[in-house]
């Protein structure tokens, strides 16, 4: 009798435990049900329509046509185009520069906190506000980055007037904003390394690069991981840069996706379009985040 008493109380605790849980996680679940299930699968109805906002009670269905515009506008693939670039560059790049930030301000040296701060302080500020300042920097006629240029004998550059220089400005100022919060992950991932390896190397007669080789790079594996799948998808989504510094242009040169998709769905008002490109660059995403999990995830 006291066995099935103490079952009942046991699982009349576990029901509590669970309930309470499910009230915790409800208010989570409600907002990425109303905020990002339900309108990806309306992005994913919409695209097979002729959806015009400023017309909605005239939408009809039009099967496949908007995926089928999507293969004859040249306009998108430039725009796949940048966005690849933008994503290839940035993810090598802020990683390996972030890693290096990491391992020197990790060092026992005097002033560590303040260049760590210093480097963090971009990811904390706003970027439309860092997108606008570096407009300012990148000023053709008076701005800082032609100053110096100019001092040390070198020509004016037209930075984000340029249609072969714009998408790399772009590219500097955002690996300088966001290099930061990557480091902080790598600090984290060094502090996870026993020291005792270093010790046991430096008594072997290992000198720094082989410690770099054979510990750090080994004990940073998972991190490495995580920056590389974490930035892609982020460079991926990029939209703010290029709206703020040069509204996609000189000659669509930094045009992107995600801004080309604003630009068809919020300023055209090509609800339809604008949503069958959406399902094809979740789709891209997807298969980039997969074919990235199996490389550098799986095969560890």
């Amino acid at each position: 009798m006291g066995e099935e008493n103490f079952r009942k109380m046991k699982s009349s605790y576990s029901r509590r435990q669970r309930n309470t849980a499910y009230i915790f996680v409800a208010p989570a679940l409600i907002l990425l049900l109303l905020f990002l299930i339900i309108p990806a699968f309306m992005a994913l109805g919409f695209s097979f329509t002729d959806f015009y906002v400023l017309a909605p009670d005239r939408m009809e269905m039009v099967g496949v046509d908007n995926y089928a515009s999507l293969l004859s506008d040249e306009l998108f693939f430039k725009c796949l185009r940048n966005t690849f670039y933008f994503t290839v560059v940035i993810v090598p790049v802020e990683a390996v520069i972030a890693m290096g930030l990491a391992i020197l301000v990790n060092r026992k040296i005097v002033g560590r906190t303040f260049f760590r701060t210093a480097y963090f302080a971009p990811v904390i500020s706003s970027l439309t506000v860092v997108s606008i300042l570096w407009v300012c920097l990148y000023n053709p006629n008076d701005g800082l980055f032609n100053a110096i240029l100019n001092m040390v004998g070198l020509p004016s550059q037209r930075f984000l007037r340029s249609a072969d220089q714009a998408m790399n400005s772009i590219l500097v100022m955002s690996i300088w904003q966001g290099v930061g919060y990557q480091m902080i992950i790598f600090i984290a991932g060094l502090n996870g390394i026993s020291q005792e390896l270093y010790e046991a190397a430096a008594i072997d007669g290992a000198n720094s690069v082989k410690k770099f080789f054979y510990i750090t790079l080994p004990g940073l594996r998972n991190v490495i991981s995580f920056i590389v799948v974490y930035v892609t998808i982020q460079a991926f989504k990029v939209f703010t840069q290029p709206y703020i510094m040069t509204f996609g242009g000189p000659q669509n040169s930094t045009r992107t996706l995600v801004y080309y998709i604003y630009q068809q769905g919020f300023q055209y008002k090509k609800a339809g379009y604008a949503s069958a490109m959406a399902v094809v660059f979740f789709l891209i995403v997807v298969l980039v985040s997969m074919a990235l999990k199996r490389l550098l995830i799986e095969r560890d």
